[in-house]
C-alpha cells in the first residue's frame, strides 16, 4: 500500500494469509509500528518476524501499526488488526530500519496524543520502546523520545524483556530492572552525557545503578526457528512472496557494510532447516525470497535450489556475489523467469576495491555479466558508490570505464542470443556507518556528490541501453546526520516536525550545526556517540581496518570459527 492508495484496512487484511487475531482480555498491549506505509513495513521480514515472536507469548497481544497513507480519510494511526488507537495499549514498539524513518516516529507520536519526549510522558502513558537495525547502530539521536531500546536481536531479547515488564509498576522501577537484567535494554534516562568546548562527546556515564556498556542481544543459535514471512500479503513489494532468512551476517568484511560487523560472527541456517521452510513457503506461494547479506555463501545453497528445479516455484536471491554464481543458482535464476539480475561492483577501480575490501575483482565481475546474460536473464543492474574514502577523480572515472567494459560483455553475450536487454546503474553516496572502520571517515559534501554524480551520468549519456539513476546527495546527507550525531540531533529532528517535514528550512535555522557530525573526520581516539554499545568487536580491530583501507589493502574474510582471535567477538 502506498501513500497514495486508498486500500482500506477491510481490504488489507481480507488479502492477508496468515494475520494473527487475539482477544486483549487479560493481555498486555503491544502495539509494533513500523514508521512507515504498510507496503515497506509489510516486505521487511524482521518486522514480521518480531510480530511472530512477541505473539508466540499467550500474555501478550502485538497488533501493527503504520504510518497512516496521506490519501485516506484516517489522520491518525490505528491498529491493523483491530483499529485501535496507540493510547490503548501498554507498549509503543517501533520498528526502525532506516534513520529516513525517524521524523516518521515523531509525527505518529504527535498525532496519537503520546507526549514526544520521554520526560514529559506519566504512568497514564504507553511506554514508548524502540529496536531494529538502525537503533543497533546509533540510537542516541532518538534518545529523546524514547523510553527504553532493544540494542541486539529479537530472539534474545523479547522473552526476558516479557518475563520482567509489568504495567502496574512503577515505571521507573521498571525501567530500572529491565536496563539491570536484560543485556541489550538501553534506558536513556540512565545515562548522562557531556561535551568538550569543542563539541565533542567528554563523557557518557550512568547516573544509576546500571551497566555502565549495554551489550548488545545475540541469538548465537538460529536453527531454533528460521525467520519467515507470519503473513504473506499482496500489497506489499513483494506480493506474496514467501521470505525465508537463510543466513544473518556476512563473513566477507566490506568496510562500509555495518550488517558485516553488527551480526557478528555470521550464521548460517543448516539446510534442513531451510527445506522445513521451503516446503512451508511452498504450500502457500508460488514465490519464495531468500533473504541474506551473503545467501550464495550458505552451504548447501545449491542443492536447495536444485530440489526444486522441476517445479513451477519462483525463487528470487535478495544478494548474490558475482564470484559465486554456481550453475544451480544460474538455473534456478533462468527457471524463475528472473528479467534482471543485480551485480554490485560498488567501485569501479581495483585500487578502491581494495579500500573497500570488497573481495572480487574485475574479471569476476565481467565474468558474471557474461554468464547472467549467457543464461537467458536479458537485463542487469549495477551497485556503484560515490564519496568513498580516498576517493580520486580517477576512481570516478573508472566507473564509467567498467560500465563500458561490462557493457561490451554484455553486448557480444546478448547477440548471440538475439535480443538486447538493458543496463540500470544505480549509483549512491557513500555514508559512512557507525561500527564500521569508515566510522572515523568524512562524507562527501553534497556538492562534491553532485560533481561526482554528475562526472559519471555525463560519462555514461550516451551509451545505447544503458540508464542510470543516483540518489539525492542532500538525502544521504540527511542519512549521515541521523546515523552519526548525537543526543543534540533531537532538536533537529523536532524543528523538522514543526516545519512539516521541511528539512532544508530546519537545517538553516538550527543553532546544532549538521556538518559537525557528517562532513567532519572522527580521530580514532575521539568517544562516539555509539561506542557505549558492546557489539563484541574490538575498537582496535576496527581502527586498524580503517587504517588498512586508507593504505589500499585488503584483509581476510571471517574465517567463521569459535578459535578466531581476529576481531575481538569469538573471545
Amino acid at each position: 500500500m502506498t501513500r497514495r492508495s486508498r486500500k482500506t484496512v477491510v481490504d488489507i487484511i481480507a488479502g492477508e494469509t496468515g494475520t494473527i487475531l487475539k482477544n486483549w482480555t487479560g493481555r498486555l498491549r503491544v502495539a509494533l509500528v513500523y514508521p512507515n506505509t504498510y507496503s515497506v513495513g509489510m516486505s521487511n521480514l524482521g518486522y514480521q518476524t518480531v510480530y511472530r515472536l512477541i505473539n508466540q507469548r499467550e500474555n501478550v497481544v502485538c497488533e501493527r501499526v503504520f504510518l497512516p497513507d496521506r490519501s485516506a480519510t484516517q489522520v491518525f494511526p490505528r491498529s491493523i488488526e483491530s483499529g485501535r488507537p496507540l493510547r490503548d495499549f501498554d507498549i509503543i514498539a517501533f520498528s526502525i530500519s532506516f534513520e529516513s524513518d525517524y521524523s516518521h516516529l515523531l509525527e505518529i507520536l504527535q498525532t496519537s496524543a503520546v507526549p514526544l519526549t520521554s520526560r514529559e510522558r506519566s504512568a497514564d502513558d504507553p511506554l514508548v520502546a524502540a529496536g531494529g537495525v538502525a537503533c543497533m547502530l546509533n540510537p542516541e539521536p532518538l534518545a529523546a523520545f524514547i523510553d527504553c531500546f532493544f540494542i541486539g536481536e529479537g530472539e534474545a531479547l523479547i522473552d526476558p524483556f516479557f518475563d520482567r515488564f509489568d504495567p502496574e509498576r512503577d515505571r521507573r522501577e521498571m525501567l530500572k530492572v529491565l536496563a539491570r537484567e536484560v543485556p541489550g535494554v538501553y534506558v536513556p534516562m540512565f545515562y548522562e552525557v557531556q561535551y568538550h568546548e569543542d563539541g565533542t562527546l567528554r563523557s557518557f556515564t550512568p547516573v544509576e545503578s546500571v551497566p555502565a556498556a549495554i551489550e548488545r542481544g545475540y541469538a548465537r543459535d538460529l536453527s531454533s526457528a528460521v525467520s519467515c514471512t507470519a503473513i504473506l500479503s499482496p500489497h506489499t513489494t513483494f506480493d506474496r512472496t514467501y521470505l525465508i532468512e537463510v543466513g544473518r551476517g556476512c563473513p566477507h568484511g566490506c568496510r562500509f557494510c555495518a550488517a558485516g560487523y553488527v551480526y557478528r560472527p555470521p550464521r548460517f541456517q543448516s539446510l534442513e532447516h531451510l527445506k522445513a521452510a521451503m516446503a512451508a513457503g511452498v504450500a502457500l506461494t508460488d514465490k519464495i525470497g531468500l533473504v541474506g547479506a551473503a545467501v550464495s555463501d550458505v552451504p548447501g545453497i545449491s542443492s536447495l535450489c536444485a530440489a526444486y528445479r522441476d517445479a513451477d516455484i519462483r525463487i528470487s536471491f535478495s544478494s548474490l556475489r558475482a564470484d559465486a554464481l554456481s550453475p544451480e543458482l544460474l538455473e534456478t535464476l533462468r527457471q524463475s523467469r528472473v528479467k534482471t539480475a543485480t551485480i554490485a561492483p560498488d567501485a569501479g577501480s581495483e585500487r578502491m576495491r581494495q579500500v573497500i575490501n570488497k573481495g572480487v575483482d574485475e574479471a569476476a565481475v565481467l565474468s558474471a555479466a557474461e554468464t547472467l546474460v549467457a543464461e537467458g536473464i536479458p537485463n542487469l543492474k549495477l551497485y556503484f558508490m560515490v564519496g568513498l574514502p580516498t576517493e580520486t577523480p580517477a576512481d570516478v572515472d573508472a566507473v564509467v570505464t567498467l560500465c563500458k567494459r561490462i557493457k561490451h560483455r554484455f553486448l557480444a553475450s546478448s547477440r548471440t542470443r538475439g535480443r538486447m536487454g538493458e543496463i540500470t546503474v544505480s549509483l549512491n553516496s557513500f555514508v559512512p556507518k557507525p561500527m564500521t572502520p569508515f566510522q572515523w571517515a568524512p562524507m562527501d559534501d553534497p556538492e562534491m556528490l553532485k560533481r561526482k554524480i554528475k562526472r559519471i551520468k555525463d560519462g555514461l549519456k550516451r551509451i545505447p541501453n544503458m540508464r542510470l539513476h543516483h540518489d539525492v546527495p542532500r538525502h544521504a546527507y540527511i542519512q549521515a546526520l541521523l546515523s552519526r550525531g548525537d543526543r543534540r540531533v533531537a532538536s533537529i529532528l523536532m524543528g523538522v516536525l514543526r516545519n512539516g517535514g521541511n528539512w532544508v528550512k530546519t537545517l538553516k535555522s538550527s543553532p546544532v550545526n549538521a556538518d559537525f557530525f557528517v562532513l567532519r573526520a572522527r580521530k580514532t581516539d575521539e568517544i562516539l556517540p555509539w561506542d557505549f554499545i558492546d557489539h563484541g568487536i574490538s575498537r582496535s580491530f576496527l581502527e586498524n581496518e580503517y587504517h588498512l583501507a586508507l593504505k589500499g589493502k585488503a584483509s581476510p574474510p571471517c574465517p567463521m570459527a569459535d578459535a578466531c582471535r581476529l576481531c575481538g567477538v569469538c573471545t
